[in-house]
């Protein structure tokens, strides 16, 4: 039995704790505030043992991009940079500092309206954890509500350690006559035979398992998004070892799907005009998928490439931001650079007459 309940009734000693944001009066204050450019620790320990779960809401009153400026990140066994780096937001399976319903087996958003996240992702740690959450707006956070639960106990040498990185990229089309070409229309197919220009989701050193991702696209256009195919180079293999058919095939759905769909390993959580308030027209706007590998992790031994095209032959213009997630073994490399807030704000959202707009500015710029 290899299922994510297989542990379930295996009794082994350990010692349950709990950090949360309770009030110590015993009063109903269960929050703490985070100032403009402050850290709130949620867990600092010593010693070995298993971070099990995360919950977290929050309430800002004058920031509505707050789950993009707060950062969570994460420290295990003394290491001095972090392995878990990403807005809190997207990290919980939230784009563009939204707030709505999603449900998968290790992340959700729950109600009211998912403003409440949670993280079953399992993070051992041998020397110790440090958990943290670092406000990069120019506002406070007005109230931050959280709880973590974590065991401390031996943990088995072979168990990696927990790993997040965000990355985003306003994309360039990569068709030869500059011109976005989903389906071969008014033009012949392009092909392509590298991964060079894909939207990166990581690219890591070591030893370990890839478990998942989720990708969060605005597309400016009524066209399908999602003909890019995934790619993961293993051990720095030339060609990808793992190569796959189309973006909707990587995320276990197919024919362009322009639904809600959640599955605990896979899903579409998030459409522009599917039960929101955003403009409905063709794909144009925003889309959450979302892919998590619980039975079937990409091993690498020395390294991992893992990246997706942003359309058939990267021909497509899109906004793309991700959270890749991983287990790797310590120590690990540094994590690249965040995006700066003012880099990481979400880029309006577009309506049918922007099209034009677009269209036309892309047509006077001509061939790149």
């Amino acid at each position: 039995m290899n299922g994510p309940l297989s542990r379930l009734s295996l009794v082994r000693p350990g010692r349950s704790r709990r950090l949360s944001s309770y009030d110590p009066s015993g009063g109903n204050s269960d929050w703490v505030p985070i100032r403009s450019g402050e850290s709130l620790g949620l867990l600092d320990t010593v010693g070995s043992g298993r971070v099990t779960h995360i919950w977290a809401t929050l309430l800002s009153e004058k920031d509505p991009l707050m789950r993009r400026n707060l950062v969570i990140r994460a420290y295990w066994d003394e290491q001095e940079h972090p392995s878990v780096e990403a807005p809190i937001g997207d990290f919980f399976g939230q784009g563009w500092a939204l707030n709505y319903d999603f449900s998968s087996l290790p992340l959700a958003a729950g109600p009211r309206d998912g403003r409440s996240m949670v993280c079953y992702f399992p993070m051992p740690f041998s020397k110790g954890a440090r958990i943290e959450v670092h406000n990069q707006s120019e506002f406070d956070c007005d109230r931050f509500y959280f709880s973590v639960d974590y065991e401390m106990t031996e943990i088995d040498p072979a168990e990696g350690r927990f790993h997040a990185w965000y990355n985003q990229e306003m994309t360039v089309c990569e068709s030869p006559d500059g011109l976005e070409n989903a389906w071969a229309e008014g033009a012949p197919d392009p092909t392509n035979l590298s991964d060079r220009n894909n939207y990166l989701f990581c690219d890591i050193q070591g030893t370990g398992h890839f478990v998942g991702v989720n990708l969060y696209v605005n597309s400016p256009s009524p066209t399908w998004p999602g003909e890019g195919d995934e790619m993961f180079m293993v051990d720095g293999e030339p060609w990808p070892g793992l190569h796959g058919t189309g973006t909707e095939d990587y995320f276990n759905t197919a024919w362009g799907p322009d639904e809600v769909f959640m599955h605990p390993c896979f899903g579409i959580a998030y459409v522009s005009g599917r039960g929101n308030s955003e403009p409905r027209f063709g794909w144009l706007g925003r889309m959450h998928y979302y892919r998590f590998h619980l039975e079937d992790p990409v091993r690498f031994d020395r390294s991992l490439r893992a990246s997706i095209e942003h359309g058939h032959a990267n021909g497509l213009e899109l906004e793309m931001a991700s959270v890749a997630y991983w287990y790797q073994l310590s120590p690990s490399c540094r994590l690249p650079p965040l995006h700066p807030p003012e880099i990481r704000k979400p880029r309006p959202v577009l309506s049918p007459e922007d099209v034009h707009l677009w269209r036309r500015a892309g047509r006077a710029r001509g061939p790149s």
